[in-house]
């Protein structure tokens, strides 16, 4: 397993010939992978809109005239209910999200008990919830949270072109908040911003460099929703290449080899064909159900239409590092 990735060498797999590419994503997937297992995971809003942040691409942010509308914290009965109903459909970990810029109070401890009883579950537990203290990350271990979700969203040069009221350093202190108190972490970004191949190749880097590497890494292609400015300003007005995507993919299976690579956002306007080619790509985790955060996603039904075109199975509960570590 290698950390020492630089971007020219990750920006020279992003240029191989395609089918030598996917050969070798192939080959890195199968040493660590069933090749025909993928993980499925439900993400639920728990607490959607008002977000004081202005990435650009959110139809989260106070800051943009959306049609997301700003809703309190669901209450736990309704969490725990959604959570019952991904178990039954076939997900494997049940990802709770909430649009703050860091979890604080009364609401934090309202969201570690949802967490303690979905864990009660028998289901592997995620949640995104902004920026955290050594503290709070702390805590959310107590509580039994597997996973973390914190995406970097794209390499530091570019990141300053789409956020500026939180930096790099602080997404990367969060990330070292939670890897310091034994949770796994789920770590990516989203590509279609505008951004080059050379910044692709950054993002990557930062990723793979990460040791250990991100358990989780979710590549989510731009979906640009109205009245954010990504869907309205011209600097983001070219739609990634289709096979661009695909390629990404690919590098990110190459260089993360034990990670689950996710196909996400975006997956809603995805034909089978395109699908198929990411999970030959290395894909081999995506969200499963109609609904992300705020936008939509693949039916469920089609889906275990396209499971069954292509021989694909749901990957049985697997435990998470942040379990065997307890239980070591």
């Amino acid at each position: 397993m290698r950390y020492d990735w630089t971007i020219n060498e990750i920006e020279a797999l992003f240029e191989l010939p395609f089918n030598d590419l996917m050969f070798r994503a192939q080959q890195a997937h199968r040493a660590n992978f069933d090749a025909n297992e993928v993980q499925l995971s439900t993400l639920l809003s728990i607490k959607t809109g008002g977000c004081p942040e202005d990435c650009k691409y959110c139809p989260q942010s106070s800051r943009y005239n959306t049609d997301v509308e700003s809703e309190l914290l669901m209450k736990k009965d309704q969490v725990l209910a959604a959570a019952k109903i991904a178990k039954e459909k076939g997900a494997s970990r049940f990802c709770i999200g909430a649009a703050w810029r860091e979890p604080k109070g009364r609401a934090f401890e309202l969201v570690c008990d949802m967490i303690s009883e979905i864990r009660d579950m028998d289901m592997e537990t995620c949640a995104t919830l902004g920026m955290l203290t050594a503290e709070q990350a702390a805590h959310l271990k107590e509580v039994g949270l597997d996973y973390y979700n914190h995406n970097l969203d794209s390499d530091p040069e570019y990141y300053k072109e789409i956020i500026s009221t939180r930096t790099y350093e602080e997404r990367l202190d969060t990330l070292k908040h939670v890897r310091a108190n034994g949770m796994s972490i789920c770590c990516g970004g989203i590509v279609g911003m505008g951004e080059s191949r050379r910044h692709r190749a950054g993002l990557v880097a930062q990723l793979a460099r990460m040791n250990p590497h991100p358990e989780s890494v979710p590549i989510n292609m731009l979906v640009k929703v109205e009245g954010t400015p990504v869907a309205e300003d011209a600097q983001f007005a070219d739609t990634l290449d289709n096979f661009e995507f695909i390629r990404t993919l690919a590098v990110s299976r190459i260089t993360m080899p034990g990670s689950h690579v996710r196909l996400s956002a975006g997956r809603e306007t995805m034909s089978e064909e395109m699908q198929s080619l990411c999970f030959l790509a290395g894909a081999n985790s995506i969200f499963y159900g109609e609904k992300l955060l705020t936008t939509g996603n693949q039916d469920a039904e089609n889906d275990q239409k396209l499971f069954a075109k292509l021989g694909l199975r749901p990957m049985e509960n697997p435990v998470p590092s942040s379990r065997r570590m307890v239980n070591a």
